[in-house]
């Protein structure tokens, strides 16, 4: 088979990942709607009223005190894991009802109503808002991370540009290094093709 013919078919395989490859390299140049999707939603803290006696563990590496709409919080690291305490009583802190959640959630979201909404489902530690964002609560940490609709958007073009395709992280990566080899090897023959058509 001429070399002709193999640079032809591998850039026909090669066709459809390319262009996925170049629209979605756009997307991630101009970074449209970035500043929503990946907006870091904070819990409200308020000023400290009150001191507090705290005997830190020899195993503590850092400690916070914090002050939310729920009261106050310990924040502490231990052995290498965050634990989060109720400083009047030194006990670990339980997580929040659903009433509770709702008022932490609602507190953090008023900063900016245009893109949370309203509050209209709360489970587990998982809340729903008017307008499609997912918000979920890290009660160890004391900390809020969100998702909408063009998070989600967003996070599909990154797997359509790195050749995630299949779902699954193994098959994945062999997609992604046979589609490699196969633009390193069409780069080579279009190379040796213009170099021999130089010689000639």
């Amino acid at each position: 088979m001429s070399t002709k013919i193999v640079h032809k078919w591998i850039g026909i395989l090669l066709a459809a990942p390319l262009l996925a490859w170049s629209l979605t390299g756009v997307v991630f140049l101009v970074k449209p709607g970035y500043d929503g999707a990946y907006q870091i939603l904070s819990v409200k803290t308020y000023p400290l009223k009150r001191a507090f006696k705290i005997g830190p563990s020899s195993d503590w590496h850092e400690a916070r005190l914090l002050r939310t709409v729920l009261g106050y919080h310990l924040l502490a690291g231990d052995k290498g894991h965050s634990i989060h305490l109720d400083p009047v009583n030194m006990q670990l802190k339980e997580a929040p009802s659903a009433a509770d959640m709702k008022r932490l959630v609602e507190d953090a979201i008023g900063v900016n109503p245009e893109r949370y909404g309203e509050l209209v489902n709360i489970s587990g530690n998982k809340a729903k808002t008017s307008t499609g964002v997912e918000i979920t609560l890290d009660w160890r940490n004391l900390s809020l991370a969100q998702s909408g609709r063009d998070t989600v958007l967003i996070n599909n073009l990154y797997k359509v540009h790195y050749l995630q395709w299949l779902g699954r992280p193994f098959p994945d990566t062999i997609f992604g290094v046979i589609g490699i080899v196969l633009l390193l090897s069409l780069t080579g023959l279009g190379l040796a093709g213009f170099v021999g058509s130089k010689r000639k």
